[in-house]
This record gives C-alpha cells, sequence and structure tokens, in this order.
C-alpha cells in the first residue's frame, strides 16, 4: 500500500461520495485519480500536436480565424 497526504476537506468529500455511492474510500479515489490522470494524457497529447503543428507552420490562416471571430463575438 502506497501513502499520499490529501487535504482532509478532499478526503471527507471523497468519504461522503464513497458513502453515497456503496463503495470504498478506496474505489472512489483510485477512479478519480485514473480519470484525472487519462485526462491529463489526453491534454498533454494533444497539447504535444499542436506544438508540433504549429512548429511545421501550419497555422490557421487570417480568413479562418476572423470567420471564427465573427461567428463567435459577443
Amino acid at each position: 500500500m502506497n501513502q499520499i497526504a490529501v487535504a482532509p476537506e478532499i478526503l471527507e468529500r471523497f468519504h461522503e461520495l464513497a458513502t453515497a455511492t456503496q463503495r470504498s474510500d478506496t474505489e472512489v479515489i483510485d477512479e478519480a485519480l485514473a480519470s484525472y490522470l487519462a485526462a491529463d494524457r489526453r491534454y498533454v497529447t494533444t497539447l504535444a500536436e499542436r506544438i508540433a503543428a504549429a512548429d511545421r507552420g501550419e497555422f490557421a490562416s487570417d480568413e479562418a480565424v476572423e470567420n471564427f471571430f465573427s461567428r463567435h463575438a459577443a
């Protein structure tokens, strides 16, 4: 078993969720960490792909940028 420090208020939220869903604290924490790590992995991968595209000079055209902002202007 590994040990990590978790803020008491966060641990309490895990415990409340575990109780509400009839699961153990460990199950809830494992699921939360796995979900976070998967999302973070996707973010890092996407960011690396976009940086590589920028390094290759692949940018949106001025026209594409103008169209985007004209459609999404507040």
